[in-house]
């Protein structure tokens, strides 16, 4: 299989992510090593065509199925399969036309282009995408126009500034229609500087698109139960939040024991807060939600006996057959069969509780595996410890497993070769950027982040943008 093609600028770290670029990605350090990279991960104009086409028609399947679990499928199903909270059902099941901000994950290969999963709740990777890519191009550029041979290159997220304000836009005015005005409260934990980056950066997007906005830290917010929701005496109508509902829900005031997170989802429930991205996100969050969508096209000639009609139509059963992969409840499909497949937890982020089961043919034999590796990777830390037993704790699904790309990339350590894993930001139902990571084959926290960029067959009109 060939490897991706990485562009390496001809920059150290430290003398590129300096200033203004600093300031915008103050993260581009984490764990004590470089995040981002002076470098650009290379994808061609037909694989670019094709994720852009794939990633929406893939979201429109996403958008029909959770309708479709919304309307359908009882309470016991939710909690049970898709492990939602009972005390974010309600909240759940209030449809919103408008869509919010999400990331699928895509593997892009040579033996074919598969979404992997869908982050729909809390993604982030925004502002890498929104605006470093384009610097990195704009540096390249500059180097050109000094004498500099390099192809011509431009980036594949210039559209995503617009598609933010556009979608926000759309969820405001949705809000307004129901009486709660227009000011919007963005929140997320202040410590956290990626988190409060990204949160920031789509605050800024409303601001210049005309709305009245302010930044109100979760360590700030105070919940009087059936009433509102405040920050510094002002009462909270919309809320945008970087936080995830499957943790939020669990909150309790420290001092009297009050549910704070079950207070906030009933005023949501109710009609009193709206939140961004909308609550009915926690469903398709879930990756019980991928095994939901894999089970109704295998039975997609029974849902007329279910619900009166047929789900997908002959070109929805084509998009899941062809962008999707087999992901079920219980390994026993893989097992019986040998084939490799991935267990993930149904709320796994950045690869925690996610397993590689790629020679395990019997229960016992991947049983024995689990062990070896929960062994050989058990944090030394209380709070690592902790993380790690929280998500390994949950129900998982299981998912064919798919071959990665292959890359390698110069780093401040040396040469580092590992796999690409594609993010694609679709905002409000439209593609909007892509955040490429180079890491391990189970995609973690450490993995780098090499920004896209597609070299152009013939002049691009979004090239000088």
């Amino acid at each position: 299989m060939n490897m991706r093609t990485i562009q390496q600028l001809p920059y150290e770290h430290d003398e590129l992510f300096k200033g203004e670029i600093s300031h915008r990605i103050p993260y581009h350090r984490m764990y004590g090593k470089p995040y981002c990279l002076p470098a650009l991960t290379l994808y061609q104009e037909t694989e670019l065509a094709e994720l852009q086409n794939a990633s929406e028609a893939v979201h429109s399947i996403y958008r029909k199925v959770q309708q479709f679990v919304q309307r359908y499928m009882p309470d016991e199903y939710l909690v049970e399969r898709l492990g939602i909270h009972p005390g974010l059902l309600r909240a759940a099941r209030m449809e919103a036309a408008p869509d919010g901000i999400t990331r699928q994950d895509w593997i892009v290969s040579e033996a074919g282009i598969k979404c992997i999963e869908n982050n729909t709740d809390t993604p982030t990777g925004i502002p890498e995408v929104a605006y470093l890519e384009g610097k990195l191009l704009e540096l390249l550029r500059g180097l050109k126009a000094s004498g500099d041979d390099t192809a011509v290159l431009y980036g594949p997220s210039t559209g995503m500034d617009e598609a933010i304000q556009s979608a926000m836009t759309d969820l405001i005015h949705f809000y307004s229609g129901k009486g709660l005005g227009m000011k919007v409260y963005f929140t997320c934990y202040d410590w956290h500087i990626e988190d409060q980056t990204n949160t920031k950066y789509i605050m800024r997007m409303c601001e210049q698109a005309g709305f009245e906005v302010a930044y109100a830290p979760l360590e700030e917010l105070e919940i009087v139960p059936h009433e509102g929701l405040y920050h510094r005496g002002e009462q909270i109508h919309i809320l945008y939040r970087l936080y995830p509902l499957e943790y939020l829900i669990e909150d309790r005031e420290d001092d009297t024991g009050l549910e704070v997170g079950q207070a906030l989802m009933d005023m949501v429930a109710d009609g009193k807060i709206g939140l961004i991205n909308p609550p009915q996100h926690i469903i398709t969050q879930s990756k019980g939600f991928t095994a939901t969508i894999w089970s109704l096209y295998e039975r997609n000639e029974q849902t007329p006996e279910f619900c009166g009609f047929r789900l997908f139509d002959d070109r929805e059963l084509e998009i899941i057959r062809t962008y999707l992969l087999p992901t079920y409840f219980e390994p026993s499909v893989f097992m019986q069969t040998g084939e490799p497949y991935v267990a993930k937890g149904i709320w796994g982020r950045e690869g925690k509780g996610t397993h590689l089961i790629e020679h395990i043919k019997t229960e016992v034999e991947m049983a024995d595996a689990r062990v070896i590796v929960e062994v050989e990777e058990a944090p030394e830390q209380e709070e690592a410890a902790r993380i790690a037993a929280y998500y390994e704790a949950q129900p998982k699904i299981y998912q064919q497993l798919w071959p990665m790309q292959d890359a390698e990339v110069q780093t401040e350590e040396g040469l580092y070769r590992g796999y690409v894993l594609t993010g694609v930001f679709v905002i409000g139902g439209r593609f909007a950027g892509i955040l490429p990571r180079i890491g391990e084959k189970v995609t973690g926290d450490m993995a780098y982040y090499c920004a896209a960029a597609v070299p152009a067959a013939s002049p691009n009109p979004l090239a000088g943008s």
